[in-house]
C-alpha cells in the first residue's frame, strides 16, 4: 500500500482495518503514515515524503520523489511478491507504479478515483493502464469509470462512518478548554509544508482583522505536529501568537467545537462539511503552478463541499482573492447571517447520509473478489 499524505494515511488506515478483520495475518508494507501504523503497517517510507502538491513544488521533489518509486518497484518485484497493490489516493505517485505492477502480473486497487470529474480528464486512460479496480468515494464516480471499461465500486467515503452525524460540540469544547458561549472559528491552513507557507499568513491576518471589531471571538489552530514550528513562527510575525490557540493534530475536535471554520481547500473542507460546519474556503499556490491548474479545470468549483452540492454552499477565495480583508469579511458574511448558518447545517447533513455506507466492508469485499480474479 502506498498513501502519500495525511488525509490518504487516514482512508489508508480506516481500510486496513478492514482487511484485518478478514485476513488476520494480512502482511502489510510500503509507504504510510501514523494512521496505518495504528494497523500493523509496515512503513519502508514515511508518508509525508510524498505530500507535496502544486507543480513547481513538486519539480523541486523530483528526483527523490521518483527514486522513492523506482526503489519500491523494484522491491516488490524482485523479491516475495504482494498479492495486491493498493494506491491510496497520490495518483501521480501511484498510478505510475500501479501501471508498472500491473503488466508484471501484480492486481492493483486505487482506492479514491482521481478527480478526472473535476480537472486533467486525459487521466481516464492512465487510470485504465493501472487500476484492476478503483474503490470510489463518491456515489457517481463507477458509472463515469464504466464508460471507460474500468471496473469500479462505490464504497462510501469512510470519513462520513467515523464523523458522527451530530457532534458533540459541548464534548469537544470542554476537551479544548473552550466555553459553551464561545463564538469559535477553526483555523485549517493545510496539512502541507507549501499551504502552510502560502495561507498561513494570510489566515493569521484575518484573524488579526476580525480581532479588531469581535474581541470575544476565539481562534483554534489544529496544527500537524511536523508543521507546528512553522506556524508557530508565522503566528509571531502576525502579532496573533497570544490570540492564536494552537494544538497538536486535533482537527476533528476542533471542528466539532467551532462555529465556522476558515479552511485550505483539499480533504479537510469535507470533513469541515461531515461536521456541518460553515466554511470558507481558501487557497493560494505558487503562481505557475496555478496558472496551469486553473486552464485544466473542468467545473466552476474547487471545495468539494461545492462540487458534490454541485452548488456555491459556502464561498471560495482563490489565490490572488484569498486576501486578509476579503477573507475577514467573509468570515463575518457568516457570522452575522444565523439563518445561512442553520440552512447550510441542513445541506450538509443530506450530503452526510448519501456519503455513509460500510466503507471497510465494502472495499474489502471488493479487493477480495480482485484477489479471486
Amino acid at each position: 500500500m502506498v498513501a502519500g499524505e495525511a488525509s490518504g494515511d487516514l482512508l489508508a488506515g480506516l481500510l486496513l482495518g478492514g482487511l484485518r478483520q478478514r485476513w488476520p495475518d494480512l502482511q502489510a508494507v510500503g509507504i504510510g503514515g501514523p494512521q496505518m501504523a495504528l494497523q500493523g503497517f509496515d512503513a519502508w517510507w514515511p508518508s509525508d515524503k510524498l505530500a507535496v502538491r502544486g507543480y513547481v513544488e513538486v519539480l523541486r521533489h523530483y528526483r527523490e520523489i521518483v527514486g522513492i518509486r523506482r526503489q519500491l518497484r523494484d522491491r516488490l518485484l524482485q523479491g516475495e511478491r504482494p498479492a495486491a497493490f493498493i494506491g491510496v489516493d497520490a495518483p501521480d505517485f501511484n498510478l505510475g507504479l500501479e501501471a508498472d505492477l500491473k503488466a508484471a502480473g501484480v492486481r492493483t486497487a486505487h482506492f479514491v478515483c482521481p478527480s478526472i470529474w473535476a480537472w486533467r480528464p486525459e487521466r481516464i486512460e492512465k487510470i485504465r493502464a493501472s487500476a484492476d479496480h478503483v474503490l470510489c468515494i463518491f456515489p457517481f464516480e463507477p458509472a463515469l469509470l464504466a464508460e471507460h471499461g474500468i471496473a469500479a465500486t462505490y464504497v462510501g467515503h469512510p470519513l462520513a462512518n467515523v464523523i458522527p452525524l451530530e457532534p458533540d460540540r459541548a464534548a469537544a469544547r470542554r476537551a479544548l478548554g473552550l466555553d459553551e458561549g464561545d463564538t469559535v472559528l477553526a483555523i485549517l491552513p493545510g496539512s502541507r509544508a507549501s499551504e502552510v507557507q502560502y495561507l498561513a499568513r494570510r489566515f493569521f491576518d484575518a484573524a488579526a482583522l476580525l480581532r479588531r471589531d469581535r474581541p470575544g471571538l476565539r481562534f483554534v489552530v489544529p496544527a500537524m505536529p511536523a508543521l507546528r514550528e512553522r506556524i508557530d513562527a508565522i503566528a509571531r510575525e502576525a502579532g496573533m501568537a497570544d490570540a492564536l490557540q494552537i494544538v497538536n493534530g486535533q482537527s476533528h475536535t476542533v471542528l466539532a467545537a467551532c462555529d465556522l471554520t476558515l479552511i485550505a481547500s483539499g480533504t479537510a473542507t469535507l470533513e469541515a462539511a461531515l461536521f456541518k460546519r460553515p466554511m470558507v474556503i481558501a487557497y493560494n499556490m505558487n503562481w505557475l503552478s496555478w496558472q496551469i491548474m486553473r486552464r485544466q479545470r473542468l467545473q466552476p468549483w474547487v471545495g468539494l463541499p461545492n462540487i458534490l452540492c454541485q452548488d456555491f454552499v459556502v464561498p471560495e477565495l482563490l489565490q490572488e482573492q484569498a486576501e486578509a480583508p476579503a477573507l475577514a469579511q467573509a468570515v463575518r458574511d457568516w457570522l452575522d447571517a444565523p439563518s445561512r448558518m442553520q440552512a447550510v447545517h441542513a445541506r450538509f447533513t443530506d450530503l452526510h447520509h448519501s456519503l455513509r455506507r460500510d466503507t471497510a466492508r465494502l472495499a474489502t469485499d471488493a479487493i477480495e473478489t480482485l484477489l479471486e480474479g
